[in-house]
């Protein structure tokens, strides 16, 4: 028998008190819509479909998730959760005060979770002591992609500085090329901007202002500066970046119409879909400043409280799947992001994988390993969203950098 079939059976069994019951399907809510993130998607469903399991797909465009929690929250009033919902931070806690998600404590005893989950992700897989949620990965979000042809082409070495960084993208704009690939969307503004605010500051001054939202530091003058990167970089954003999904801004890049992108490591998968390799066609970095730390979120399974014993199974086994080392790998390797567990070997991973993998043990042995604001893993969702307005607010030409800092202040503070 394989571990996998094994690990199927177990997740059955626990979900039986007294009769016998077949696992059959999950309807799984996600916004993994992307060409990279559907391929990712479909080694999940392949998984169960070998343990038996049918997949009934939910899927909500929309990368940051917020659209997602909007539907879920529609489908939970009308008392009919999905089974499964791929949730993101602070946004699982929110449903585990509720009471809507399913005690995985048992399956979490069973198969170890404690011992390979870093602590960091466990703050977020569990409420109140009890396992909520399945984490698939880790995303590691200030990372820089670059066009490998196209750095060569214009005689640029990877950006080492801020000011080289900049440099490299006015090359690339006095030469015709966009110089950064943006999407004009909330959750990007915002992805950019809290590297810019680890960049300019330090891991201090990311944790007193995105995480303990420390007024003084929120309005401080390093905040005006990491507004001030931001005006920058708009200077080097095309005109046609409102709206733009992340992940046509990554085929600007891919195409070689754009030199850089700020973005996750989930851009891995969209160079990785198009046949590119890491280290050859496309390059990886931290963005400059930020070196040393990592600004990281996870997507994680919360399985709802649902009453039909099959379902209860189901998901029991889902969950069993998405934990095993076999899946991690096999995931992580199309999504482009690095496994949940602390025992699986790089080996398998391409240049960019193993960067991140030694970047992520790194951090966290170091206290360099941060919650991204941006996706939910430093303060709650009101508190998030209240950032987002005022980052795409300034991005949009509607505060200059002072204001800017000064209405973060007065947004937080409302929010909390």
């Amino acid at each position: 028998m394989t571990m996998m079939k094994k690990l199927y059976m177990s997740a059955a069994v626990l979900a039986l008190s007294t009769a016998t019951v077949t696992a059959q399907e999950v309807e799984v809510l996600h916004w993994w819509t992307s060409g990279g993130e559907a391929a990712a998607v479909g080694t999940l469903r392949d998984t169960l479909a070998a343990g038996g399991i049918g997949w009934q797909d939910m899927p909500v465009a929309g990368g940051g998730g917020s659209d997602a929690m909007t539907v879920l929250r529609a489908r939970v009033t009308a008392g009919n959760p999905p089974t499964a919902v791929q949730m993101l931070g602070f946004s699982i806690q929110d449903w585990a005060a509720e009471g809507a998600l399913a005690n995985l404590d048992a399956l979490a005893a069973e198969q170890g979770w404690a011992d390979v989950v870093p602590a960091a992700l466990q703050a977020f897989s569990t409420y109140e002591g009890s396992w909520v949620a399945a984490p698939v990965n880790v995303h590691s979000t200030n990372w820089v992609w670059a066009n490998t042809a196209l750095m060569a082409e214009l005689g640029i070495e990877q950006p080492t500085s801020w000011d080289e960084f900049v440099a490299a993208m006015q090359a690339a704009q006095d030469a015709g090329y966009t110089a950064l690939a943006h999407g004009g969307q909330a959750w990007q503004d915002a992805t950019v901007f809290e590297s810019m605010v680890m960049g300019v500051g330090s891991p201090e001054f990311y944790q007193a202002s995105m995480v303990d939202l420390d007024p003084e530091a929120l309005g401080s003058a390093t905040m005006v500066e990491a507004f001030q990167r931001m005006e920058t970089l708009r200077g080097f954003v095309d005109d046609n970046f409102s709206g733009r999904d992340w992940n046509l801004a990554s085929a600007m890049v891919i195409n070689g119409e754009a030199l850089f992108q700020i973005m996750g490591d989930w851009a891995k998968g969209e160079f990785v879909n198009a046949g590119m390799t890491a280290g050859n066609e496309f390059q990886c970095f931290r963005v400059p400043g930020t070196e040393g730390t990592v600004t990281f979120n996870s997507d994680q399974f919360a399985m709802f409280n649902v009453s039909d014993a099959s379902a209860q199974a189901s998901q029991l086994a889902m969950a069993s799947a998405v934990m095993s080392p076999e899946f991690q790998v096999t995931f992580n390797l199309v999504k482009g992001s690095v496994p949940a567990r602390t025992d699986i070997p790089s080996d398998a991973f391409d240049a960019c994988g193993q960067l991140g993998m030694a970047q992520l043990a790194e951090a966290a042995a170091s206290g360099g390993l941060f919650g991204s604001m941006a996706h939910g893993h430093a303060n709650n969702p009101s508190i998030q969203n209240a950032m987002y307005d005022v980052i795409t607010a300034h991005f949009n030409g509607e505060y200059d950098a002072e204001t800017a800092a000064a209405e973060l202040v007065t947004a937080v503070e409302i929010a909390q």
